[in-house]
């Protein structure tokens, strides 16, 4: 059984007069509990299990004016789901898989917490989001792993309900009463080890009627001198599909079709993403650098609800994803594992991210002229400092703290800053 204590602040600063109606700070904070049964198998030829499931949040302090959902129309606030203008006291799911064997090669029914290139299971607040479909991953043929599903329904990481799949700007944003959905997610791939230190990777994934991406990745382990230098390369080619690409109902937010020069914010997907990430690890001592290219008429897409998600590029940071139309974006990270100073299950570590050359059209701030095309920037800065228990009878208790800075002068955004503080404790029970 897994214990999370999660608090969590937004201070939601000036900026832009046109951003959305939001409160200005938002806190909450609440008792996860994360109950997990996995079966062995049956014995035979064809060998079949169960799991299990059982997520439970329970409220610890929040109020209507801190809940982050200020006009109720959104199905939860930043942690909790949303009675009338407050959070619930809790909320609670069960989920069921049922599972069956041959060899190397297992098919999964049911509730799935994926983790791919083209979908990515969201576990950034109380308890985890989950998916319903089916999915069947095969590890028969030496140094290969294939995987194929489908996935037709999400439930967030603040809700108790099964919603249909969408994207950004379908999702119905401040209102999901107005979304646009797909109960269609189809994905497969394979990643196979060329080498013991090189493995590529190929994805397919497609939301009917929204969108089809191809993933395509390259990552290299290469020894030099005293530590390891991992490279990971990326390209993600998104394009529209059915709809998306001639209903509006379909569309998706961050459309440029001029390169900005236009007013048209809406349309069909259509977006390559090309980036790559270093890092050098020596004595503990971890140094990154990045770079991410977001070239086409639309933002990057994944699947998004409204309520929460992630995706797979090396930009996914704790407040944004850095993949807008047209944007540049470098990063540059260092973390330490202070295992080497003697002490075991402390780390810390640092990113900074800064994109530029955004897509945008609008106005920003009362007193300024529109301001049209591409030429935008944002950063962000992100603080982790974690420490487990790696012994004793406190084994696996462990803290969390995450600071985060975000600042850009995008239309119809804010200045954000954040803090997360994390306690977690995992009790095996049997």
């Amino acid at each position: 059984m897994g214990l999370r204590n999660f608090y969590i602040n937004n201070d939601n600063r000036d900026s832009d007069t046109k951003a959305a109606k939001a409160q200005n700070y938002q806190a909450e904070w609440g008792q996860g509990f994360d109950l997990r049964f996995i079966s062995g198998y049956t014995q035979g030829t064809v060998q079949f299990g169960v799991d299990a499931i059982g997520l439970l949040g329970v409220k610890l302090d929040s109020s209507a004016a801190k809940h982050g959902n200020p006009t109720g129309a959104l199905s939860g606030g930043n942690v909790f789901p949303t009675e009338g203008d407050h959070a619930v006291s809790d909320f609670a799911s069960l989920g069921l898989t049922a599972k069956a064997k041959v060899s190397q090669t297992e098919l999964r029914v049911g509730t799935l917490t994926p983790k791919n290139p083209v979908v990515v299971t969201n576990d950034s607040r109380l308890v985890t989001q989950t998916f319903q479909g089916g999915q069947i991953q095969s590890n028969d043929i030496k140094d290969l792993t294939l995987t194929a599903g489908q996935l037709e329904h999400a439930k967030g990481r603040n809700s108790t309900d099964e919603k249909g799949l969408s994207i950004a700007g379908a999702n119905g944003g401040s209102d999901y009463s107005k979304a646009t959905l797909s109960n269609k997610f189809y994905y497969a791939g394979a990643d196979y080890k060329l080498t013991k230190d090189l493995t590529a990777s190929y994805y397919f994934g497609e939301l009917k009627d929204f969108y089809q991406q191809n993933f395509l990745g390259l990552v290299h382990n290469w020894s030099i001198g005293p530590g390891v230098l991992k490279s990971d390369l990326r390209y993600y080619r998104s394009r529209d599909d059915g709809a998306n690409g001639h209903e509006s109902a379909f569309f998706t937010s961050g459309y440029y079709p001029d390169n900005g020069l236009s007013t048209i914010t809406k349309g069909k997907v259509d977006n390559d993403l090309y980036s790559g990430l270093f890092l050098y690890s020596v004595e503990g001592h971890t140094f990154g650098g990045g770079y991410q290219y977001s070239n086409g008429q639309s933002d990057f897409p994944w699947l998004n609800q409204g309520d929460g998600s992630s995706n797979s590029t090396i930009t996914d940071m704790q407040i944004q994803k850095f993949a807008r139309a047209g944007e540049r974006t470098w990063q540059g990270r260092y973390s330490y594992d202070f295992a080497k100073l003697g002490v075991p299950g402390l780390t810390a570590g640092i990113i900074y991210l800064r994109g530029n050359n955004i897509d945008t059209t609008g106005k920003v701030g009362a007193a300024q002229t529109n301001t049209l095309g591409s030429g935008t920037t944002e950063w962000e800065r992100d603080i982790a400092l974690a420490y487990v228990v790696p012994e004793g009878a406190l084994k696996n208790l462990g803290f969390t703290w995450k600071n985060a800075m975000w600042r850009n002068d995008i239309p119809g955004q804010r200045d954000q800053d954040e803090n997360r503080l994390i306690v977690s404790y995992s009790i095996p029970l049997l």
